[in-house]
């Protein structure tokens, strides 16, 4: 197995332009585990890592292109000064975080340049690896695109207009930022280890592998309250929410999100995304396979404002806490995490944020963006560092 050094740090990162070449997987001749086994938190850290890097071979997928010329990320002429997090009295340094958050890549860009960039655990630049949640706020992002393009009349619209499958259920009334913000008013349990919840009702369907099968499962939740009322995390509105896009813009989310931002933004590397079946529709919620760099850049193109690609104003929002119909003030956005921490309050800083350690985190500010990778052994729960307090230390570092 090709193994890259320890660190590859920013000096290493290089400045010229890089042109797009057929991707070759450098770990695909791993041993992986079943999806299942992802969601009980059952995986050996090995077999984790292997199997997290190698999410492609768990279901069919769908291609997200990149193309042309890879936007670089230039070495910044900043670098780390040693870190001394301070979190719940005790004292972490970046190595304590790489190693007790199972850190398998982390990339830190000032100014759209690159701090710092480490591969653990025998990834590499190449290294394509799960997304979990992270994906959900770049689904909710080609919502904006799609608003922008006229494709979605307003957020008020009724999602059951794009998604014909959900006339007369639960979600038929809820408005498209109702599920921008989980707050459909459909009854859900998110409880990823427990097998007869409806997140793994989900999974099950997706594993069925039947195109509908999913939003069968969707269609098909009662209503615990009237939409815009009540903010419950619902993996399961993701999906609601990649099947609005597909409806709206008429072909598939990968095909748009190619589109839109990884073929114009430049992209490095082809992504790969979970569908529910062969030929199918994308997994809104999960399932997108990319690479540290790639993530980093998508969070470097929020970070810009997504140029003409959203609504004016769209980055600034979607990032911040929201409101529900009755002013209730919710911690979460337009699915992101609104900073949960004083410095990164201050800052306005928010996150995309994916179980087992996958993060991308954005701080205005100071135009700072990290992107991180990791192989927790359980879906949640097993961060001894608190990473948006590490982060704010990260950021305090860069001189």
């Amino acid at each position: 197995m090709y193994v890259f050094p320890f660190a590859f740090l920013a000096a290493a990162a290089g400045t010229t332009s890089l042109a797009q070449t057929e991707y070759v997987n450098p770990h695909e001749a791993e041993e992986i585990g079943e999806v299942e086994r992802i969601y009980s938190g059952d995986l050996p850290p090995d077999l984790a890592v292997s199997t997290f890097r190698n999410i492609h071979r768990l279901f069919p997928t769908a291609t997200v292109e990149a193309g042309g010329t890879a936007r670089e990320l230039p070495s910044s002429e900043r670098q780390l000064a040693p870190i001394e997090a301070d979190i719940d009295g005790q004292s972490y340094d970046l190595d304590d975080f790489l190693a007790l958050n199972q850190v398998t890549g982390m990339l830190v860009l000032k100014d759209g340049a690159v701090v710092y960039e480490t591969y653990q655990r025998g990834n590499t630049p190449e290294t394509r690896w799960m997304s979990m949640s992270v994906v959900k706020s770049i689904t909710s992002t080609l919502v904006g695109a799609a608003l922008k393009d006229g494709h979605i009349g307003s957020l008020d619209d009724n999602v059951a207009d794009y998604v014909p499958a959900l006339e007369g259920s639960a979600y038929d009334g809820a408005s498209i930022k109702d599920i921008l913000l989980m707050a459909s008013g459909a009854s859900w349990d998110e409880t990823y280890t427990d097998p007869e919840s409806d997140r793994r009702d989900l999974l099950r369907a997706q594993l069925a592998q039947e195109q509908g099968a999913l939003m069968e499962v969707m269609a098909g939740l009662n209503r615990g309250a009237e939409p815009g009322i009540v903010h419950t995390y619902s993996t399961g509105e993701t999906q609601v929410l990649s099947e609005v896009v597909r409806g709206a813009v008429d072909k598939s989310v990968a095909t748009y999100l190619s589109e839109k931002i990884w073929t114009p933004y430049g992209m490095e590397t082809d992504a790969e995304w979970w569908l529910d079946a062969p030929d199918g529709h994308v997994i809104g919620g999960s399932g997108l396979s990319a690479t540290l760099r790639d993530y980093a850049r998508f969070g470097q193109f929020f970070l810009e404002g997504g140029g003409d690609v959203l609504p004016e104003g769209w980055t600034e929002t979607a990032g911040q806490p929201q409101e529900l119909e009755t002013g209730e003030p919710i911690a979460y956005g337009y699915m992101w995490w609104p900073a949960w921490t004083d410095a990164s309050k201050e800052d306005d800083a928010f996150a995309a944020v994916g179980i087992q350690g996958q993060y991308v985190y954005i701080n205005p500010a100071e135009n700072v963006v990290i992107a991180v990778t990791g192989a927790q052994p359980e879906p949640l729960g097993k961060e001894p560092v608190e990473p948006m307090a590490f982060f704010d230390a990260v950021v305090a570092a860069i001189e």
